[in-house]
């Protein structure tokens, strides 16, 4: 069994760890978290390709540190992040739920007024670090609609397993499901 699958993003090689979902599958985990080199390059690469928005939206919590390097990138002021659980600051939260591949529990993203006024009336940019059942992207999607927002695109750095036949999403690389000795399934 393979302990990593190689593949290059963003023009930079990476070893992603095998991860098993079950006796039949695995994943390449992609993780932002911490690795600025490719938190920079991916943003940059989709900056380059992202249609023209007003504000960007990522859920909790791997999309953020891109979501940020993005608005960075383009001078953009704010970004709204989809919370995981409702916090204290947070007032009239309206929340969807969700099931995540990478996930074992249901899930829940929120965003409450504040946040639902920075995105009512405006072009709204979804981005997520991997796209793939596409329940994330649905979920934040049914929250920029309640807040009013227009979705003008979706986009993330991998596109994973059947995601890649998508045709309402942008993404850099697409990422195969594994096998359980870690080599793609196509």
């Amino acid at each position: 069994m393979k302990d990593f699958y190689s593949m290059k993003i963003a023009g930079l090689d990476r070893d992603l760890p095998v991860c098993p979902i079950n006796e039949n599958l695995s994943i390449a985990a992609f993780v932002l978290f911490g690795d600025v080199e490719m938190t920079v390059a991916a943003a940059t690469e989709l900056i380059k390709i992202a249609p023209p928005h007003d504000i960007l939206i990522t859920a909790e919590a791997k999309g953020i540190p891109l979501v940020h390097e993005m608005a960075r990138q383009n001078n953009e002021a704010t970004y709204v992040v989809a919370r995981k659980v409702a916090k204290l600051y947070m007032k009239e939260v309206f929340e969807v739920e969700l099931q995540s591949i990478t996930t074992e529990n249901k899930q829940t993203l929120c965003i409450d007024t504040t946040e639902a006024e920075l995105m009512r009336g405006k072009n709204v940019l979804i981005v997520d670090d991997v796209i793939s059942t596409g329940e994330s992207i649905r979920a934040v999607e049914k929250l920029v609609s309640k807040a009013g927002g227009n979705i003008v695109g979706k986009m993330a750095v991998l596109a994973e397993g059947d995601a890649k036949f998508r045709d309402d999403i942008i993404y850099l690389e697409y990422l195969p499901l594994l096998k359980p000795d870690g080599t793609p399934l196509e």
